[in-house]
Protein backbone atom coordinates (compact mmCIF):
# COMPACT_ATOMS: atom_id res chain seq x y z
CA UNK A 1 0.00 0.00 0.00
CA UNK A 2 1.69 3.15 -1.12
CA UNK A 3 1.27 7.18 -2.00
CA UNK A 4 -0.98 9.22 -0.59
CA UNK A 5 -4.13 7.19 -1.26
CA UNK A 6 -2.75 4.44 0.69
CA UNK A 7 -1.80 7.15 3.20
CA UNK A 8 -5.68 8.08 2.95
CA UNK A 9 -6.74 4.15 3.44
CA UNK A 10 -4.67 3.84 6.43
CA UNK A 11 -5.65 6.63 8.31
CA UNK A 12 -9.24 6.34 7.49
CA UNK A 13 -12.32 6.45 9.82
CA UNK A 14 -10.19 8.95 12.45
CA UNK A 15 -12.55 10.23 15.59
CA UNK A 16 -12.42 13.66 17.00
CA UNK A 17 -14.56 12.11 20.18
CA UNK A 18 -11.81 9.89 21.73
CA UNK A 19 -10.67 12.31 24.27
CA UNK A 20 -14.28 12.67 25.36
CA UNK A 21 -14.70 9.17 25.98
CA UNK A 22 -13.58 8.58 29.28
CA UNK A 23 -15.34 11.69 30.57
CA UNK A 24 -17.37 9.83 33.16
CA UNK A 25 -16.70 7.46 35.93
CA UNK A 26 -18.92 4.56 34.11
CA UNK A 27 -16.20 4.52 31.01
CA UNK A 28 -13.52 4.35 33.04
CA UNK A 29 -14.80 1.56 35.31
CA UNK A 30 -15.28 -0.33 31.78
CA UNK A 31 -12.02 0.25 30.51
CA UNK A 32 -10.28 -0.86 33.65
CA UNK A 33 -12.57 -3.77 34.77
CA UNK A 34 -13.61 -5.32 32.00
CA UNK A 35 -11.48 -4.65 28.97
CA UNK A 36 -8.42 -5.37 30.87
CA UNK A 37 -10.42 -8.03 33.39
CA UNK A 38 -8.25 -11.02 34.00
CA UNK A 39 -8.04 -13.10 31.26
CA UNK A 40 -8.77 -10.64 28.82
CA UNK A 41 -6.94 -10.17 25.46
CA UNK A 42 -6.01 -6.53 26.90
CA UNK A 43 -4.78 -8.13 29.87
CA UNK A 44 -2.73 -10.91 28.18
CA UNK A 45 -0.80 -8.16 25.93
CA UNK A 46 -0.81 -6.20 28.82
CA UNK A 47 1.31 -8.43 30.70
CA UNK A 48 3.66 -9.31 28.06
CA UNK A 49 4.56 -5.78 27.06
CA UNK A 50 5.15 -5.32 31.28
CA UNK A 51 8.04 -7.88 31.63
CA UNK A 52 9.46 -5.82 28.01
CA UNK A 53 9.81 -3.23 29.61
CA UNK A 54 10.78 -3.54 32.88
CA UNK A 55 14.01 -5.16 31.38
CA UNK A 56 14.04 -2.81 28.86
CA UNK A 57 14.25 0.24 31.63
CA UNK A 58 16.72 -2.25 33.32
CA UNK A 59 18.88 -2.77 30.22
CA UNK A 60 19.04 0.81 29.71
CA UNK A 61 18.72 2.41 32.99
CA UNK A 62 21.75 0.72 34.80
CA UNK A 63 23.25 3.92 36.95
CA UNK A 64 20.62 6.20 37.44
CA UNK A 65 16.55 5.64 37.26
CA UNK A 66 14.72 7.16 35.11
CA UNK A 67 11.80 9.75 35.60
CA UNK A 68 8.53 8.64 33.82
CA UNK A 69 6.53 10.74 31.89
CA UNK A 70 2.95 9.33 30.88
CA UNK A 71 1.33 10.53 28.39
CA UNK A 72 -2.12 9.55 27.82
CA UNK A 73 -1.79 7.81 31.80
CA UNK A 74 -5.76 7.04 32.01
CA UNK A 75 -5.79 4.62 35.17
CA UNK A 76 -1.98 3.94 35.19
CA UNK A 77 -1.11 0.97 33.57
CA UNK A 78 2.24 2.21 32.19
CA UNK A 79 3.25 3.61 35.02
CA UNK A 80 2.13 0.36 37.43
CA UNK A 81 4.18 -1.50 35.09
CA UNK A 82 7.16 0.30 35.84
CA UNK A 83 6.90 0.58 39.89
CA UNK A 84 9.78 0.41 41.27
CA UNK A 85 12.03 0.92 38.32
CA UNK A 86 12.15 4.68 38.20
CA UNK A 87 13.15 7.88 40.25
CA UNK A 88 9.35 9.59 39.69
CA UNK A 89 6.58 9.22 37.61
CA UNK A 90 4.09 11.97 36.47
CA UNK A 91 1.10 10.81 34.59
CA UNK A 92 -0.68 13.50 32.48
CA UNK A 93 -4.50 13.42 30.79
CA UNK A 94 -7.35 15.04 29.80
CA UNK A 95 -9.92 12.67 31.83
CA UNK A 96 -10.00 14.10 35.69
CA UNK A 97 -12.08 10.54 36.42
CA UNK A 98 -9.24 8.45 34.79
CA UNK A 99 -6.45 10.01 36.67
CA UNK A 100 -8.97 9.67 40.07
CA UNK A 101 -9.15 6.10 39.22
CA UNK A 102 -5.39 5.80 38.92
CA UNK A 103 -5.04 7.00 42.22
CA UNK A 104 -7.87 4.99 44.02
CA UNK A 105 -5.71 2.00 42.77
CA UNK A 106 -3.04 3.20 44.45
CA UNK A 107 -0.61 4.18 41.16
CA UNK A 108 2.25 6.45 42.73
CA UNK A 109 2.75 8.99 40.44
CA UNK A 110 1.99 12.80 40.49
CA UNK A 111 -0.95 13.41 37.75
CA UNK A 112 -1.74 16.63 36.00
CA UNK A 113 -4.67 16.92 33.92
CA UNK A 114 -4.03 18.54 30.18
CA UNK A 115 -6.37 20.18 27.93
CA UNK A 116 -7.80 18.48 25.17
CA UNK A 117 -6.40 21.38 22.69
CA UNK A 118 -4.14 24.57 22.47
CA UNK A 119 -0.56 24.52 23.50
CA UNK A 120 1.41 21.53 23.98
CA UNK A 121 1.44 20.86 27.45
CA UNK A 122 4.79 21.07 29.27
CA UNK A 123 6.63 18.25 31.10
CA UNK A 124 7.29 18.57 34.38
CA UNK A 125 10.70 19.60 34.59
CA UNK A 126 12.95 17.25 36.45
CA UNK A 127 16.69 16.21 36.57
CA UNK A 128 18.02 12.98 34.70
CA UNK A 129 17.15 10.58 32.29
CA UNK A 130 13.58 9.80 31.33
CA UNK A 131 11.45 7.67 29.70
CA UNK A 132 8.28 8.76 27.97
CA UNK A 133 5.53 6.24 27.37
CA UNK A 134 2.52 6.53 25.48
CA UNK A 135 0.04 3.41 25.45
CA UNK A 136 -2.96 3.27 23.29
CA UNK A 137 -3.39 6.47 22.53
CA UNK A 138 -2.06 7.24 18.78
CA UNK A 139 -4.04 4.42 16.97
CA UNK A 140 -7.56 6.28 18.17
CA UNK A 141 -6.89 10.13 17.31
CA UNK A 142 -6.34 12.61 14.60
CA UNK A 143 -3.03 13.33 13.87
CA UNK A 144 -2.78 17.23 15.01
CA UNK A 145 -3.25 14.85 18.97
CA UNK A 146 -0.76 12.64 17.74
CA UNK A 147 1.59 15.43 16.60
CA UNK A 148 0.92 17.45 19.78
CA UNK A 149 1.90 14.29 22.24
CA UNK A 150 4.97 13.89 20.11
CA UNK A 151 5.91 17.22 20.93
CA UNK A 152 5.12 16.78 24.54
CA UNK A 153 7.93 13.91 23.91
CA UNK A 154 10.07 16.09 21.92
CA UNK A 155 10.16 18.36 25.27
CA UNK A 156 10.75 15.94 27.61
CA UNK A 157 13.54 14.27 25.84
CA UNK A 158 15.44 17.24 24.09
CA UNK A 159 18.33 14.77 22.96
CA UNK A 160 19.49 11.16 22.29
CA UNK A 161 20.78 11.26 25.93
CA UNK A 162 18.02 12.55 27.36
CA UNK A 163 16.35 8.67 27.67
CA UNK A 164 13.82 6.78 26.03
CA UNK A 165 10.26 7.32 24.10
CA UNK A 166 8.16 4.15 24.07
CA UNK A 167 4.81 4.34 22.11
CA UNK A 168 2.85 1.88 21.29
CA UNK A 169 0.49 1.07 18.12
CA UNK A 170 -2.04 -1.55 18.95
CA UNK A 171 -3.78 -1.37 15.02
CA UNK A 172 -1.01 -2.25 12.96
CA UNK A 173 -2.00 -2.13 9.26
CA UNK A 174 0.13 -5.03 8.32
CA UNK A 175 -1.29 -7.52 10.49
CA UNK A 176 -4.17 -10.46 10.41
CA UNK A 177 -6.48 -7.14 11.99
CA UNK A 178 -6.85 -5.98 8.62
CA UNK A 179 -8.74 -8.58 7.26
CA UNK A 180 -11.23 -6.87 9.33
CA UNK A 181 -11.18 -3.50 8.01
CA UNK A 182 -13.32 -3.74 4.86
CA UNK A 183 -16.46 -5.18 6.78
CA UNK A 184 -15.68 -2.31 9.70
CA UNK A 185 -15.66 0.48 6.77
CA UNK A 186 -18.86 2.47 8.73
CA UNK A 187 -17.46 1.78 12.23
CA UNK A 188 -15.93 5.30 13.13
CA UNK A 189 -13.99 3.34 16.11
CA UNK A 190 -12.13 0.65 13.80
CA UNK A 191 -8.82 2.56 12.46
CA UNK A 192 -5.23 1.55 11.43
CA UNK A 193 -1.57 2.29 11.32
CA UNK A 194 0.99 1.52 9.58
CA UNK A 195 4.63 1.16 10.39
CA UNK A 196 5.60 3.56 7.88
CA UNK A 197 3.08 6.41 9.39
CA UNK A 198 4.46 5.56 12.76
CA UNK A 199 7.62 6.00 11.73
CA UNK A 200 7.11 9.04 9.90
CA UNK A 201 5.20 10.94 12.75
CA UNK A 202 8.30 10.01 14.81
CA UNK A 203 10.77 11.18 12.41
CA UNK A 204 8.75 14.86 11.69
CA UNK A 205 9.42 15.25 15.66
CA UNK A 206 13.18 14.05 15.53
CA UNK A 207 12.95 10.62 16.67
CA UNK A 208 14.52 7.55 15.38
CA UNK A 209 13.31 4.01 16.09
CA UNK A 210 16.19 1.90 18.16
CA UNK A 211 13.66 -1.31 18.58
CA UNK A 212 10.53 -2.23 17.91
CA UNK A 213 8.60 -5.57 19.19
CA UNK A 214 5.25 -6.97 18.53
CA UNK A 215 3.21 -8.61 21.27
CA UNK A 216 0.09 -10.00 19.80
CA UNK A 217 0.63 -11.81 16.09
CA UNK A 218 -2.99 -12.44 16.24
CA UNK A 219 -6.35 -10.56 16.87
CA UNK A 220 -8.92 -10.14 19.72
CA UNK A 221 -11.35 -12.70 18.50
CA UNK A 222 -8.91 -15.72 18.31
CA UNK A 223 -9.33 -15.07 22.30
CA UNK A 224 -12.55 -15.19 22.42
CA UNK A 225 -13.18 -18.32 20.15
CA UNK A 226 -14.33 -21.04 22.63
CA UNK A 227 -11.31 -24.23 21.55
CA UNK A 228 -9.39 -22.01 20.26
CA UNK A 229 -8.25 -19.31 23.11
CA UNK A 230 -5.95 -21.66 24.56
CA UNK A 231 -3.79 -21.97 21.52
CA UNK A 232 -4.11 -18.59 21.12
CA UNK A 233 -2.39 -17.27 23.70
CA UNK A 234 0.52 -19.62 23.68
CA UNK A 235 1.06 -18.98 19.91
CA UNK A 236 1.20 -15.27 21.01
CA UNK A 237 3.60 -15.53 24.05
CA UNK A 238 6.07 -17.15 21.66
CA UNK A 239 5.77 -15.62 18.12
CA UNK A 240 6.15 -12.30 19.25
CA UNK A 241 9.83 -13.08 20.31
CA UNK A 242 10.38 -14.49 16.59
CA UNK A 243 12.93 -12.00 14.88
CA UNK A 244 11.04 -9.98 12.43
CA UNK A 245 7.68 -11.20 13.56
CA UNK A 246 6.57 -7.54 14.72
CA UNK A 247 6.36 -6.88 10.92
CA UNK A 248 3.09 -8.23 10.91
CA UNK A 249 1.93 -8.22 14.64
CA UNK A 250 -1.24 -6.64 15.52
CA UNK A 251 0.03 -4.93 18.78
CA UNK A 252 3.56 -3.20 18.28
CA UNK A 253 5.51 -0.59 20.82
CA UNK A 254 8.66 0.80 19.18
CA UNK A 255 11.58 2.72 21.30
CA UNK A 256 12.88 5.79 20.14
CA UNK A 257 15.53 7.85 20.95
CA UNK A 258 15.73 12.00 19.52
CA UNK A 259 18.45 12.12 16.71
Amino acid sequence: MGGQAGAAREGRRMTNGYTKVFQNADAVDKYEHTTYAPGTYASHVGSRQRAYLRALVRRTFRTWRPTQHDFACGTGRAIRALHGLVHEAHGYDTSADMMAKAAELGVNAAFHQVAAGGPVPAPVPTHGPAIVTMFRLMLNVQDDVRHRALSFAAEALPNAEAGLLVVENHGNARSVRHLRARRQADNPWFAELSHRQMYGLLRSHGFEVVQRRGFAMLSKGWYERPGLNRAARAFDAVAGKVPGADEFAVNVVYVARRG
